[in-house]
């Protein structure tokens, strides 16, 4: 079994929250010039951790290495970062971890719920591209998530939006406004300077799929197709089913694009302009676009807030590590939920152990808290 050996020399103490991020992020265990050794009988490894890389940085480092070579990519930021396009006031305060958690509770609640009728099969396709997005945190326009900025009209209005893989139906704020719109930091789309702008009919096939998206049945008004979605922090979006251009990015293009034309709109969405649906639905961006990317994404979010990170519609490289022992059969009824508004990872009970004995194994040398917002098994 591999060990992690400290050297006595270097002695710090970590706090509870400082523990439990700890757990948060797996291996990263860290102080400034501080050694973490891993090692077997015959040989032994070692990598540098500074603890300063975790802290937030005044400026952006605004290098796109995993870009480089991903010509469809979007950028990704952190929502408290210098390199936010949003920029969150800097006189709110973030939310302690024990408030992330509970928000993350009733989020994982509300998805659970949406996934316990759902199968997510979908028939397979031959044809496979890739797209790269940066994205960028959303917590810089008070969200709590991550936002991408894509293009949506003709000529195309650039827009920011929560990206969020808990969800179908891809939505944005749309003037006239004729309910009511939260303030956010992008004009709002105007559906009537678009030349690729087109109202979705009551009686067509695509309003029916809004109950399967959304949740709720739609409703009409003059003959126009009308959504409605609610989320688990109840904020939601009403207004008209459309098609419209969406713009990813330079090469990566498509009309008729179906999504939500925001009329009345209310919630945790701070100065975002609206949210773009990554879920398992037909209606999702990802399902929308398969014949290119074959309904694969991927992202990585930034490192800290002063980074960028990227999200990637298509094909991209399998990641390495070693295996746990977990049966398979934990994961044959609902697979893994990748949600980019959730911050805590959670596991099925059997999935946690090993991961927890594992866990401690190699950080069996650190003493162990008990931070404040542990409930029954989740922290142990």
């Amino acid at each position: 079994m591999a060990t992690m050996i400290v050297p006595n020399s270097i002695a710090f103490q970590l706090s509870a929250n400082s523990l439990f991020f700890l757990f948060l992020i797996i291996f990263c265990s860290s102080c400034k010039t501080t050694y973490a050794f891993q090692g077997t009988k015959s040989k032994s490894f070692h990598h540098i951790l500074h603890l300063n890389s975790l802290l937030q940085s005044a400026a952006c480092n605004s290098s796109t290495q995993g870009l480089q070579h991903q010509k469809s990519s979007l950028q990704v930021v952190h929502k408290h970062g210098p390199c936010s396009p949003l920029h969150l006031d800097r006189a709110k305060t973030p939310p302690t971890h024990a408030e992330t958690f509970f928000q993350d509770e009733g989020r994982v609640r509300y998805i659970q719920s949406r996934l316990a009728n759902k199968s997510g099969s979908k028939a397979d396709v031959k044809v496979t591209d890739v797209a790269n997005l940066p994205a960028w945190d959303g917590r810089v326009v008070g969200s709590g998530n991550y936002i991408v900025i894509v293009g949506i009209g003709t000529p195309k209005k650039q827009l920011s939006l929560i990206f969020d893989t808990g969800s179908d139906i891809t939505w944005t704020q749309c003037e006239p406004c004729l309910g009511y719109c939260y303030q956010q930091r992008d004009a709002k789309f105007d559906p009537s300077v678009s030349s690729t702008y087109s109202n979705v009919s009551c009686n067509s096939v695509q309003c029916s799929s809004l109950l399967s998206a959304t949740g709720y049945l739609p409703l009409c008004s003059l003959s126009t197709c009308v959504y409605g979605t609610q989320y688990g922090d109840s904020s939601f979006s009403t207004g008209f089913f459309a098609k419209e251009r969406l713009t990813l990015t330079p090469f990566d293009v498509f009309d008729n694009f179906l999504f939500g034309c925001g009329q009345n709109n209310q919630g945790l969405f701070g100065g975002a302009a609206g949210l773009l649906g990554l879920g398992r639905d037909q209606l999702s961006l990802p399902s929308q676009t398969a014949r290119k990317y074959n309904t694969i994404f991927s992202y990585c979010l930034p490192s800290s807030s002063s980074s960028i990170g990227f999200l990637t519609l298509g094909k991209c490289k399998s990641v390495g590590g070693k295996r746990l022992s977990i049966s398979a059969s934990v994961f044959t009824t609902a697979g893994a939920i990748i949600d980019s508004g959730t911050v805590i990872t959670r596991l099925p009970p059997d999935a946690y152990a090993a991961l927890r004995s594992e866990f401690r194994q190699r950080m069996r040398r650190y003493r162990m808290g008990m931070p404040s917002i542990c409930r029954k098994q989740r922290c142990q």
